[in-house]
């Protein structure tokens, strides 16, 4: 079996028997009262990592996005919503619409349909807060932060990110032979922007192993965000488990992220130049989330279906616009050169048996991660 559905992309899974031991799960006490032992100390290292002042532990994304969105709407703000952020991050935000908060779409990674949008609702005075995916791995594009925070800068707002896909891989000084950069800091070091209007929640479960997640900002915005925060007084803190878990995907970022993050590239590489010899492409860029070009949802659903049969799992996903479904293929710094090799040449044999992909030409003028990062 090669399994292309998995979103742990460095490979991390730390086994219990390379963890510190814990004597109990849970203190049985909200994070309110008491943070778990080594909470805190995660936390800060994980926001120096993102080039963050201070950071804060929660159970997962959802308790995250709930209590933000909870402590922003006890202010008189507007939300601004980029149309390809993930789902966890806009079911926080229906918490401000059922009270009555005006959320307005704007076009996925369209820095000027943002600038319209607030624009018009400058009149009404409230704070402006924008949110967005750091990076998007359904168009395998960064977000154009630079152009984001220009706009919050002018309008004294808040930029809201969702860097999960991007914590672990992308960092700071991408190049073309390092494509991920280094260090695995998230969508902030890669694209070199950082600043106090700012915040940025992230899950650990994908490039880093863990499910937990972090909010990292300012100190001014985080000591607001433990006072206010809801679910740190009603619900269960990340448990001792967790934590070690954490503290030890940190310790192997430290030690051996960037070769893991180079074997990654190199994978990726591999599986498009294989796409390329067999006359096929995915989009991407360097992200190792590939989705294949130019093939039509009932091919994408027989393709799946057949390299199952084969021993290859894959992931059906949706398009954004059209909501066809697409084949996607996970890849990790875990998977062997010689496994893709066989798919590629698996998906060789299949395009004679099934159908010819309908357009085989990439999207043009992709740059590495198909953003070029800010300095």
């Amino acid at each position: 079996m090669i399994d292309f559905t998995s979103a742990l992309y460095l490979g991390l899974h730390h086994p219990s028997r390379l963890l510190q031991p814990w004597q109990q799960l849970t203190l049985g006490m909200p994070a309110a009262l008491a943070e778990p032992p080594g909470a805190a100390e995660v936390a800060q290292k994980l926001a120096r990592l993102q080039g963050c002042e201070r950071g804060v532990l929660m159970p997962s994304t959802l308790h995250l996005f709930w209590d933000l969105f909870g402590m922003l709407c006890r202010q008189p703000v507007t939300l601004y919503l980029d149309e390809g952020t993930y789902a966890i991050a806009r079911w926080g935000m229906a918490r401000l619409s059922a009270r009555g908060v005006a959320i307005h779409p704007f076009r996925h990674h369209d820095a000027n349909a943002l600038l319209t949008k607030i624009t018009r609702q400058a009149r009404n005075r409230k704070y402006p807060v924008v949110v967005a995916n750091g990076f998007c791995p359904a168009c395998g594009t960064a977000a154009p932060i630079g152009d984001y925070l220009d706009i919050v800068r002018r309008f004294d707002g808040l930029l809201v990110l969702d860097d999960t896909q991007a914590l672990g891989v992308l960092g700071e000084a991408p190049a073309l032979h390092r494509p991920y950069g280094l260090g695995g800091g998230g969508i902030l070091r890669w694209s070199g922007h950082t600043g106090p209007d700012i915040l940025v929640g992230s899950s650990l479960a994908k490039g880093l192993g863990v499910p937990v997640a972090v909010l990292t900002g300012s100190d001014r915005l985080l000591r607001r965000f433990t006072v206010a925060s809801d679910t740190r007084v009603h619900s269960s803190p990340p448990s001792l488990a967790v934590i070690q878990a954490a503290i030890h995907a940190l310790a192997v970022n430290r030690l051996q992220g960037n070769l893991l993050r180079l074997r990654l590239a190199q994978r990726v590489g591999q599986f498009r130049r294989g796409l390329a010899g067999i006359g096929w492409s995915s989009t991407g860029g360097w992200f190792p989330v590939q989705t294949l070009c130019g093939i039509t949802e009932k091919v994408a659903i027989r393709l799946h279906q057949r390299l199952a049969q084969w021993g290859v799992q894959t992931v059906l996903t949706r398009s954004r616009h059209n909501r066809a479904a697409r084949l996607s293929f996970l890849l990790t710094a875990r998977h062997r050169a010689e496994e893709i090799d066989q798919c590629i040449d698996m998906l060789d044999a299949l395009a004679h048996e099934i159908e010819a992909p309908t357009n085989i030409e990439a999207p043009k003028g992709q740059p590495v991660l198909a953003c070029q990062p800010r300095g």
